[in-house]
């Protein structure tokens, strides 16, 4: 049986489903045309503001890792030590629109069959931000964007109307769905922050205004680690730290947990996955749990002589994947996509060791 790595996803044909996700991979147009020559599918900008964006004094990422036998997390560099996490406090990026602008044309011109998603990110503060909204959006897909990511998700900006402060606002987000809709006719994705109880509500008021996707997730919300013998955080700027975001493998099951509620709740809307994948056997669980695209950002940044954008990792990707579909004879990631769906149930609905339990939810509701 022939297998088929494309896929379509919010009506755009991806020769992979494999993308860099809106972080250091896609900050300029040399690391993006790289990234397209060396496989992957589509790649999301590092997202464009227009406010003035100018980053700490200091080390913006830092990477996590622990072993068996030195299992403490620390950046430290020590032998014989696995991938934990990354940790960034980077906000969104600092090259100005009109710089974008050309660089987009460019890419897109010279990678037709790629798909290119513009992140665009504007305020909440009344109507001339909403007019920000519709000029980044205009331009972006003027430019050549075949689908915007509105980043609603930042957990770490400079400015209290934008990013993750306003995700919870199911107003806010019909509104900037509203303008942007308005101005562009291209898929909107909703990137969310998964930090909030009211997650379900969101993506309800971010489909309800007409998002074909929800992007999960960004980073969460945290704090890096102070070293015990010189009471020095091991990232700080004259002493002094806020939150940044932790991404990579150690946010791999609570970001499944979003996707997996997302995706029961509005089992027919899109959902790109993001969060800890490094390899196919996670990339793979987003899937069933019903991403239909999936988003790498940690794992690139890591390997060695890649300039940060996976190089070699799109092949393992790309070649792991297509080795899955003959093996079990998928023609396409669809043919299993979503389905641990059922398989997630209430706790009270798990058997129990004693038939004559008479606790539990389904027993005393």
């Amino acid at each position: 049986m022939s297998h088929d790595l494309s896929t379509t996803f919010t009506g755009l044909k991806f020769v992979n489903p494999f993308v860099l996700a809106s972080a250091p991979p896609t900050e300029s147009k040399r690391k993006i045309l790289k990234a397209f020559e060396a496989g992957w599918g589509g790649v999301v900008t590092k997202t464009i503001g227009l406010h003035p964006v100018e980053n700490v004094a200091g080390p913006k990422t830092i990477f996590q890792r622990a072993s068996e036998q030195a299992p403490y997390v620390s950046r430290n560099k020590r032998p014989d030590t696995v991938s934990h996490s990354s940790w960034n406090w980077e906000l969104i990026s600092d090259q100005p629109l009109d710089q974008w602008l050309p660089d987009l044309e460019e890419i897109k011109t010279t990678y037709p069959d790629r798909m290119l998603i513009g992140s665009i990110m504007a305020g909440a503060g009344g109507e001339a931000e909403m007019e920000n909204w519709r000029k980044l959006a205009r331009a972006c897909v003027g430019a050549g964007c075949d689908a915007l990511e509105l980043n609603m998700s930042c957990p770490h900006m400079d400015r209290k109307d934008m990013g993750a402060h306003i995700a919870n606002d199911e107003a806010i987000i019909t509104s900037v769905l509203k303008a942007v809709k308005g101005a562009v006719d291209v898929p909107i994705w909703v990137k969310l922050t998964p930090n909030s109880s009211s997650l379900l509500d969101g993506a309800r008021a971010a489909y309800g205004a007409g998002a074909e996707s929800i992007s999960l997730c960004n980073t969460f919300p945290s704090l890096p680690l102070m070293d015990p013998e010189t009471l020095k955080f091991e990232v700080e700027v004259d002493g002094l730290v806020t939150s940044g975001g932790l991404g990579g493998l150690a946010i791999l099951h609570q970001a499944l947990q979003r996707v997996s509620d997302i995706s029961r709740a509005f089992p027919d809307k899109a959902i790109s996955g993001i969060g800890g994948i490094r390899g196919f056997r996670e990339a793979f669980n987003f899937i069933v749990h019903g991403a239909g695209n999936l988003q790498v950002c940690t794992a690139a940044m890591e390997e060695k002589g890649s300039g940060g954008i996976g190089v070699n990792l799109i092949g393992e990707l790309t070649g792991d994947l297509a080795d899955y579909l003959d093996r079990k004879g998928y023609r396409s990631i669809e043919e299993f996509r979503g389905i641990a769906r059922e398989r997630i149930v209430e706790h009270s609905k798990i058997r129990r060791k004693s038939e004559a339990y008479n606790g539990g939810y389904a027993q005393t509701a």
